[in-house]
């Protein structure tokens, strides 16, 4: 990966030195300054969506994701399980769960 750095200032010339006059101030950045700004942008992103996504899932709205599926809230019933390390059989309660049901497109491509 390069590390060269990318001017947002104007220059005059082919390598020709800064101008004496005082301008305004540029700052300059590295390829790695902005993949971090662009992974910066990206990460609000998500979490933005994830966020969003959340809160209309726990209010028992269906999400439906063009191309790639739907996710909804299921209700899991109450039910007797077994302890995998000891083998005694416990109480497992009644719960919520997100399920994913693929879309179409998704599975096709798959």
């Amino acid at each position: 990966m390069a590390t060269e750095r990318i001017s947002a200032g104007p220059r005059s010339g082919k390598g020709a030195a800064a101008p004496a006059v005082e301008g305004p101030k540029y700052e300059s950045y590295t390829l790695k300054d902005l993949m971090a700004l662009q992974a910066k942008q990206a990460n609000a992103l998500l979490s933005g969506m994830i966020e969003t996504m959340s809160t209309h899932l726990k209010s028992g709205d269906r999400i439906r994701i063009s191309g790639i599926g739907t996710l909804e809230v299921r209700q899991r019933e109450a039910r007797t399980g077994r302890n995998p390390a000891t083998g005694e059989t416990m109480q497992i309660a009644a719960s919520k769960k997100v399920a994913f049901r693929p879309a179409k497109e998704l599975k096709e491509a798959v």
